[in-house]
């Protein structure tokens, strides 16, 4: 399946305003938790699963990521940068990189604001065993943003449950992994999630794949910053 070869290309292009002032100087990808960038978090994740040719696909402040990053050598890794003069989306910012990624049979696709550990090779593998399919999207359980209250019968509160995880709910982990057909139905501009997948959803060319019991944060906010680090301090899971 060329899995220990598959290229990946990060989207990196975003504002990232719900992280302002964090962002006013650097994109959000550069933006640090644990003492680290999101994007090397990234970067280390991807060459644990043997995948070091990188793609970033970079817009807001794009010369930030070039001169933190380089080439990659320092990461053990091979980066190559796709620049967008101005914002594109995240289906534009990949239908930008094609001439990069038509070749492939398979590559990686991720959101350059998740930090997780979930294994993007079985993504391939359930790819490859659906051959009418153009893409697999990593699907893992919603967590609450909210405290939940249990209660009983008789109307009394039987315990407070902090932001569970609820497993009969699955959310799009912003990993995927897509055959080459995928540009044939990406914009020039707009969003992936909201122009290419339901065309795709509807003609039942999608594939996903539910990861149980795997490390998955998706830094939006503030707060985010505050939790994931404090999380991944005291697990130290990655």
């Amino acid at each position: 399946m060329g899995c220990s070869v598959m290229k990946a290309a990060i989207l990196a292009g975003g504002y990232g305003k719900r992280l302002r002032p964090l962002t006013s100087d650097r994109p959000k990808p550069l933006v640090e938790v644990a003492g680290k960038p999101i994007i090397v978090w990234q970067i280390e994740w991807l060459k644990n699963h043997g995948i070091t040719e990188i793609i970033v696909l970079a817009g807001y402040l794009y010369s930030r990521l070039i001169e933190y990053l380089g080439n990659g050598s320092r990461f053990g890794v091979k980066i190559a940068y796709v620049i967008e003069e101005e914002p594109l989306g995240t289906g534009g910012a990949l239908k930008n990189a094609e001439h990069l990624l038509r070749g492939e049979e398979y590559f990686l696709v991720l959101n350059g604001d998740i930090i997780t550990n979930l294994d993007p090779l079985k993504l391939v593998k359930k790819l490859s065993e659906h051959e009418d399919a153009v893409g697999a999207i990593a699907a893992v359980p919603l967590r609450s943003p909210y405290g939940i209250l249990r209660i009983d019968e008789g109307e009394r509160i039987q315990e407070f449950v902090e932001k569970p995880i609820l497993r009969e709910y699955w959310i799009n982990a912003g990993v995927y992994v897509m055959r080459p057909a995928i540009f044939d139905y990406l914009p020039e501009r707009g969003d992936i999630e909201k122009t290419t997948f339901p065309v795709l959803a509807q003609q039942r060319k999608l594939i996903a794949l539910r990861y149980h019991d795997v490390f998955w944060r998706s830094i939006d906010t503030y707060k985010d910053v505050e939790e994931v680090s404090k999380e991944l301090q005291a697990t130290q899971i990655l």
